[in-house]
């Protein structure tokens, strides 16, 4: 089986595609968009590369990290949307089963830790994959990170907590 995880990103979005045998490395990279141009160049830029990636090497699964925003910083998370869209109709378009994690979740299932830094996740993902240098940029080895969680979780058939949705019903409201 392959997985592709994707690191999205309007100005970088990393990718790693890796066989989940035996942790195999098939591909790796960064697509980089430029600042000044128009957002409907980037994002267009941003689906044909990765429509390139699966054309080529036909994943399985497509793996994204489930999306975050601090309250200070609302702009980051809807730039990052903007990237993490494609990815999500790149997998519609090619019929690919598409899982989303909890950052912390995937760091956990790569590192153990599910706070590590950049840096423990960049080096586990080193040692997993057999590499002589830690993956560079850090978009790539998050990638990476991801596509190897899902081989963790699925192999271990665990699951991330389940998303709440809605406040279940109250007490009063379900004797009604």
């Amino acid at each position: 089986m392959r997985i592709l995880g994707v690191d999205p990103g309007l100005g970088a979005t990393g990718y790693g595609i890796i066989e989940d045998k035996d942790f195999k490395l098939i591909e790796a990279g960064v697509i980089r968009t430029r600042s000044g141009t128009p957002i409907q160049d980037r994002v267009k830029k941003i689906f044909d590369e990765i429509s390139v990636v699966i054309e080529e090497h036909r994943p399985d699964i497509l793996v994204l990290e489930k999306i975050y925003s601090h309250y200070k910083h609302p702009t980051t998370a809807i730039l990052m949307g903007h990237a993490r869209a494609m990815a999500c109709l790149v997998c519609g378009d090619f019929k690919i089963k598409l899982i989303n994690y909890p950052s912390t979740r995937i760091k956990k299932a790569v590192t153990g830790n599910g706070h590590a830094s950049k840096r423990q996740v960049q080096r586990m993902v080193q040692s997993l994959l057999r590499l002589k240098e830690p993956p560079e940029p850090v978009d790539v080895s998050d990638a990476l990170a991801m596509a190897i969680s899902y081989c963790y979780i699925a192999k271990n058939k665990l699951q991330p907590p389940p998303q709440r949705l809605a406040d279940p019903p109250s007490a009063e409201k379900a004797k009604l």
